[in-house]
């Protein structure tokens, strides 16, 4: 097959998968995973097959995969189709450059320092840079072992023994942060969370005693990782009041913003981050409420020497760094060498949409959120779990049925949705209580999305109800 023909096929399969986003069909394949192993033909031939098979195994992979551009799809904090993005990453993929220096990869270099500067303004770093990551949970380890490096300095480069050091998080911060501990050499049990509120907000009080008891028992704080929108209520910690406990201490404060960050577009919504521009570094998701394809993450830091101390491993590489070039390799600021162009997607989609277009997302998508709640706490059968600041919409089906337990019922009634395919949503749990928790991230979704939603949470609530044997 001629180059033109394979492109013109290929083109043909990525237009039918962004129009089925508008059928109705299943947003989740229907085998089960058993099924995928018994019945799908998978395995690596001896001899290949030619450029011919790759439309088939195409096919076979569109059909078996999650639709996650499809409205329905609202399990993750992420979701939906982006045309501008989708064609950085096709173009990201083709002209194939990887990030570490200048010369590699020009105009790349000068998008992603236009757009990291950018990204410092809004956080209130005039001076500050970042790097793009994997992802925010590099992000928050990446915030962290600067404050290992600023805090403890010479640690990078002699090590440290971290039994007798701990970092101090929200009871509901992101599990990242237990992955970061282990990577920095601190371990798990040294992280210290801390007591949050009704609203699942760090306590700030509490903060104060657990540092000073952590400090009365001898053992070294090194920072405080703040959250700006929780991974299952979406609660924002209070940054300001954190941050000046942080500077009072002398800690490091780095913002795990990888779902909230966005705020910071709107006018009116931007204030669940005040206090941000007092925090040591900052990570944030674009692949998140922006919309941006999987893998787009920024981490940002105030002072970029210390970013730059921590990868100065970067010194004995004189086969890539040169110091002609200095200033403008990101790989002295990244901990990874090959690093694929993830900046292309969000220029493009931030040029295509401008300050103004994000802002009127975020906006909108808390008008959606809202919607959403109104309905939920006007319905007998429905009701709100938390209290709620981001998009981030914690409910239950109840039921006044004795002896049902409503763990085990909102569980089926997920299970049900999963089974049908007509919706993905996240089980999560708040305290001991099973919730769902659908979060208003997916750019394809409407409100008639949402009255759908909750119209098959009550049908299949209702239907395992009357299931029940008599009382």
């Amino acid at each position: 097959m001629e180059t033109a023909a394979f492109i013109d096929e290929i083109s043909r399969r990525l237009v039918g998968y962004i129009e089925s986003s508008s059928e109705n069909s299943r947003v989740n394949p229907s085998l089960s995973l058993q099924s995928m192993r018994k019945t799908l033909e998978l395995g690596l031939p001896l001899d290949g097959h030619g450029l011919n098979s790759v439309l088939d195994d195409l096919d076979l992979f569109i059909t078996n995969s999650v639709k996650t551009n499809r409205p329905e799809f609202m399990n993750p904090l992420w979701g939906g189709l982006s045309l501008p993005a989708f064609a950085g990453e096709v173009i990201a993929a083709l002209t194939n450059n990887s990030m570490y220096t200048y010369e590699l990869s020009p105009i790349a270099t000068v998008i992603e320092q236009t757009i990291v500067k950018r990204m410092c303004e809004m956080v209130g770093y005039p001076d500050g840079f970042g790097t793009f990551t994997t992802g925010g949970s590099n992000g928050n380890m990446l915030g962290m072992l600067c404050a290992r490096e600023q805090l403890i300095s010479g640690s990078t480069k002699r090590g440290f023994d971290g039994r007798s050091t701990v970092i101090f998080v929200s009871a509901e911060a992101h599990y990242s942060v237990l992955m970061a501990a282990n990577v920095i050499g601190i371990g798990h049990q040294n992280i210290i969370k801390v007591q949050c509120d009704e609203d699942g907000r760090m306590r700030p009080d509490r903060l104060e005693e657990e540092i000073s008891f952590a400090r009365q028992e001898g053992l070294r704080p090194l920072c405080i990782v703040a959250t700006a929108a929780t991974t299952v209520r979406g609660a924002y910690d209070d940054i300001d009041a954190l941050a000046d406990i942080a500077h009072r201490e002398g800690l490091w404060l780095h913002v795990d913003a990888a779902w909230g960050g966005t705020c910071l577009f709107s006018t009116e919504h931007a204030r669940l981050m005040d206090g941000v521009d007092k925090a040591d570094s900052v990570c944030w998701d674009a692949h998140k409420m922006m919309g941006v394809p999987l893998i787009c993450s920024a981490f940002l830091i105030k002072a970029p020497s210390v970013l730059r101390r921590l990868c100065d491993h970067t010194n004995v590489a004189h086969y890539l760094f040169h110091s002609d070039s200095e200033l403008d390799d990101l790989g002295r600021y990244s901990l990874q060498c090959a690093r694929r162009n993830d900046a292309l997607k969000l220029w493009l989609d931030w040029r295509a949409r401008g300050d103004a277009g994000w802002a009127k997302m975020v906006d909108g998508r808390m008008e959606d959120a809202a919607y959403l709640q109104h309905n939920i706490e006007a319905h007998p059968s429905l009701e709100m779990m938390s209290s709620r600041m981001w998009t981030n919409v914690c409910f239950r089906y109840t039921s006044s049925a004795k002896g049902l337990d409503l763990n085990e019922l909102n569980t089926e009634i997920r299970n049900r949705m999963i089974q049908e395919g007509s919706f993905m949503v996240s089980r999560s749990n708040i305290g001991d209580d099973v919730i769902l928790r659908m979060v208003v991230a997916n750019q394809n979704l409407n409100r008639e999305t949402l009255d759908r939603f909750l119209e098959r949470v009550v049908h299949h609530g209702e239907e395992v109800v009357r299931g029940l044997p008599p009382a």
